[in-house]
């Protein structure tokens, strides 16, 4: 079965769409079929694919209202070999997010697109707005797992609790296969007290939750996207490039052994 990752936080400037490229690039340097969904009207996990989100003819936003086939929304990114696919947005994706609320199934237009590519990936990440809104609760109804980027201050433990509370009203009443995948700390240094205090306390509170791998603020990984390139290209011996390599590895591992347990 597909194992579906949403990318999730409503707080912006946590590195959720940097975790969502640089993911599903290292994933595919693995040797895994994936597909990434930009579920953001910004369409910035697009163009840090390289992809001109000005210049799509179909997007995720046709995909979500309308019934047209998936593979006409495609962009394969063929680097780093093997590549993966994208499902791009733009800010046509706004309009999805109107009319979706008058549409009976309007929780369950991302679920259904990805059942029938299923059997064509082995993974789906999905970038999600910054936002609790229509576009992120179809993410986490398709979703098994959402994977929340937090950057270790005081204001993104606050925010956590409301994403929390959000996960598990969907996974009461929308999605029982729902989990938290892991927390990942992001943009982290070691310099700074307070993220070593705020690490210490994601730790204390959350376990084995928290991905042992922590991302670091890193100028590379920060200067890719301007490029159109995941880290993995553009500077792989980077260590935020390292750094998503080994997240890939650690996701590849916590999935095996929730098949071992199952």
């Amino acid at each position: 079965m597909v194992n579906i990752i949403a990318i999730a936080n409503q707080k912006g400037g946590v590195g959720k769409t940097t975790t969502a490229v640089n993911l599903a690039a290292c994933l595919a340097a693995m040797k895994r079929r994936v597909l990434l969904v930009d579920l953001d009207p910004q369409g910035n996990a697009t163009m840090g694919c390289g992809v001109d989100k000005h210049a799509l003819e179909h997007s995720s936003c046709d995909l979500l209202l309308s019934d047209i086939p998936i593979a006409d929304c495609l962009q394969r990114i063929t680097e780093p070999s093997p590549g993966f696919d994208l499902l791009p947005a733009n800010a046509d994706l706004t309009a999805a997010e109107v009319g979706l609320i008058d549409s009976p199934d309007r929780e369950h237009r991302l679920a259904r697109v990805l059942e029938r590519a299923a059997q064509a990936y082995e993974l789906v990440v999905v970038d999600c707005p910054p936002s609790l809104n229509m576009l992120t609760v179809n993410a986490l109804v398709a979703a098994r797992g959402v994977l929340i980027p937090i950057q270790c201050e005081y204001y993104a433990l606050e925010g956590l609790s409301a994403l929390l509370d959000t996960i598990e009203q969907i996974r009461a009443n929308r999605n029982e296969t729902l989990r938290v995948e892991g927390i990942l700390r992001t943009m982290h240094d070691p310099r700074n007290n307070l993220a070593n205090q705020v690490s210490t306390q994601l730790i204390t509170h959350f376990k084995d939750k928290v991905y042992r791998t922590i991302i670091p603020r890193n100028v590379r990984l920060a200067e890719a996207p301007s490029h159109g390139m995941p880290a993995q290209l553009y500077d792989p011996s980077s260590k935020g490039a390292i750094a998503y390599m080994a997240l890939a590895s650690e996701v590849l591992r916590r999935q095996q052994k929730g098949r071992n347990a199952a």
